[in-house]
């Protein structure tokens, strides 16, 4: 399955096919005669396409008014959508960039926490017992597009990232770590603190609170 798609990859010539379906369905006939190849050559490509989750047939329509078999159609799958490059970082950066300047360090991790909160409102987080809830909890970080496991050693919790699904931000704005500090709290309902990696390759650390804290919290 692609899970990334950069200019290079759209250089060639499955990238061709996406482009030409992202614009609207069309049959092999039709992408065959823009990218100069032959029926079966597209049909190879589509195959793999189909394989992966990114293209689906739509339906069929007929070859003129000479009859014959219908020609299938296709179109990129609602997943596909989801894998072209967006312009969410950029964005992001900016606009931490202006809170930071605007409000203030403190001010900013401040409301960047209450976003924390809002998130965590509209999740369901079971409430039998404090692992199960720790579990959920990393399971929405996941969710988010984080890769989280939950660790157990002598009694304590931490939750160990291998990737940060902020990491664009994350060595600029440590805030909003302290955002996920504040979701993955509220979810879980324990006290939990992070410790990211902010480096160059940022990773997520969060370590909950011993359980006598958690029982004074």
């Amino acid at each position: 399955m692609i899970t990334y798609w950069d200019q290079k990859f759209f250089e060639g010539t499955r990238g061709k096919v996406i482009t030409l379906l992202r614009r609207g369905g069309r049959t092999v006939e039709d992408l065959a005669r823009k990218l100069d190849l032959t029926d079966n050559g597209v049909r190879a490509h589509l195959a793999t396409l189909e394989r992966d989750g990114i293209v689906q047939q739509r339906g069929s329509v007929r070859r003129g008014s000479g009859g014959g078999k219908p020609a299938y159609v296709y179109e990129l799958t609602r997943e596909a959508e989801s894998l072209f490059p967006k312009a969410y970082e950029p964005v992001l950066r900016q606009l931490l960039d202006v809170l930071a300047g605007q409000l203030g360090s403190e001010e900013s991790e401040a409301l960047l926490r209450r976003v924390g909160r809002s998130i965590a409102e509209g999740k369901t987080i079971p409430a039998d017992g404090v692992r199960a809830r720790l579990e959920a909890t990393v399971g929405v970080l996941n969710e988010l597009g984080g890769l989280a496991d939950l660790e157990e050693s002598d009694g304590s919790y931490i939750i160990r990232g291998y990737s940060c699904p902020l990491a664009a931000v994350v060595p600029d704005h440590p805030e909003v770590c302290r955002m996920a500090e504040t979701l993955l709290s509220e979810l879980a309902g324990v006290p939990i603190y992070e410790h990211c990696d902010r480096g160059e390759r940022p990773r997520c650390c969060f370590e909950v609170a011993p359980s006598d804290e958690a029982e004074r919290g």
